[in-house]
């Protein structure tokens, strides 16, 4: 069973996305589907992934998007890939009720 973009912890919420840098605009495009079957989340910035500017720039959006604090959002893991892990602290009903509300419920 393919695993959803993302899931709750005690604390907030785990996202697993693919990003798109130098993407022309900053955007949530969705969930899809990877080859392995995992989902993710679809997300482009205009940053280059240079010095981390990519990373930074997918973080502030996806704190805007869930109206959190651009500290509440952290990256986990893939820093250099282009499928990362991040963090969003706080409640993880509301959060998930708000990633549902943007691109339906995970699958």
């Amino acid at each position: 069973m393919a695993e959803a973009a993302w899931s709750a912890a005690p604390d907030g919420l785990t996202l697993r996305i693919r990003v798109t840098p130098r993407g022309g605009r900053d955007a949530l495009d969705g969930v899809e589907a990877l080859s392995d079957g995992q989902q993710v989340l679809r997300v482009r910035v205009r940053a280059a992934p240079e010095d981390g500017a990519a990373n930074e720039a997918v973080c502030r959006l996806l704190a805007k998007a869930l109206g959190r604090p651009a500290s509440a959002v952290s990256l986990r893991a893939g820093a250099t890939a282009r499928v990362k892990t991040l963090f969003v602290s706080g409640d993880p009903t509301a959060l998930s009720a708000a990633l549902s509300g943007l691109f339906g419920a995970p699958a």
